[in-house]
């Protein structure tokens, strides 16, 4: 690829690299993945997947979506098109695996809310999440994640749209008391480090 080819990708859109793909541009794909890779495996890491596997499904994603890339209309952003493609994949994966009955029948267990950290030991969302049942943690991450609906993610799961509802609500006030600033000052006016 020629540097001025390079320097186009890199600043162009991200639906203008995807129609640039669906032409057969290869490269402009490759700019697509690189822009996106890291937040779609952040995604299936999330999810419950281990590194390793987060790697691997979001690979398979990312050549599901080459394959589909005609598909992409950039009504809703590219990297929110690949997750729900690797969010579905993931959750293919643990149901091939029989995990996904393990998963849901964990339910409460685990996930014990601890007192919300002082603010010397604030945790970032990736520990609260790990705070979370697998079960409570792979519904909202779906739904907030992936983007999925709860009725979307009810179908991904074969669970009834009730038992997601519950599981994401539970893990979002979870996540709540988790993330809450010490001082109980609303997380919505305060200025963090980041």
């Amino acid at each position: 690829m020629s540097g001025s080819q390079n320097t186009r990708h890199a600043s162009a859109h991200d639906v203008e690299l995807a129609a640039l793909a669906a032409a057969g541009d290869r490269a402009a794909f490759g700019e697509l993945v690189r822009r996106h890779g890291s937040a779609v495996r952040g995604l299936l890491r999330r999810m419950g997947a281990p590194p390793a596997e987060a790697d691997d499904v979001a690979q398979d994603a990312f050549l599901t979506a080459f394959e589909r890339i005609g598909e992409f209309r950039g009504q809703g952003t590219f990297v929110a098109w690949v997750r729900k493609i690797a969010a579905r994949a993931y959750l293919r994966r643990l149901q091939r695996e029989r995990r996904i009955a393990a998963l849901t029948a964990a339910g409460d267990e685990g996930g014990e809310v601890a007192a919300p950290p002082d603010a010397a030991a604030r945790m970032d969302l990736d520990d609260a999440l790990r705070g979370l049942s697998a079960a409570e943690r792979i519904c909202v991450s779906m739904c907030y994640g992936a983007g999925l609906s709860h009725a979307e993610a009810a179908d991904a799961l074969n669970l009834p749209l009730g038992t997601v509802k519950s599981h994401v609500k539970r893990g979002l006030e979870k996540l709540r008391a988790r993330l809450a600033p010490a001082d109980g000052a609303p997380l919505e006016g305060r200025r963090g480090n980041g």
